[in-house]
């Protein structure tokens, strides 16, 4: 099983960015895709989450509004559109995939190598 991520980059503050995670080794639709962030000498910590099969979502306080997680079936991928990125969403960006669905780190499963984000003028 592997998860890729990819992306990330340097943003100015108010922009956009798009994370992807392909998966190969497993079909994403039985499982539950999420993306974490940990940010330098923090711990990681919960983004966004997404039951594959029927799309629905949890979002961490801290990105509602402004972030949006989404799959799509054919190329079994998933996403993450950041908008509106704050200096302090900084961080290196990872998805991991889960049998349930939570916010938790322990609750996954797989992870992905992760991307790095960096908001900054």
């Amino acid at each position: 099983v592997q998860l890729q991520a990819s992306g990330g980059g340097l943003v100015q503050p108010g922009g956009s960015l798009t994370l992807s995670c392909a998966a190969s080794g497993l079909t994403f639709s039985r499982y539950v895709m999420g993306w974490f962030r940990q940010a330098p000498g923090k711990e990681r910590e919960f983004v966004a989450t997404i039951i594959w099969g029927n799309g629905a979502t949890v979002y961490a306080d801290s990105v509602k509004g402004r972030f949006t997680i989404s799959r799509d079936n054919a190329r079994n991928t998933g996403y993450l559109e950041m908008n509106s990125l704050k200096p302090e969403d900084t961080a290196v960006y990872y998805c991991a995939t889960s049998r349930r669905m939570a916010t938790d780190t322990t609750g996954y499963e797989y992870w992905g190598q992760g991307t790095l984000v960096t908001v900054s003028s």
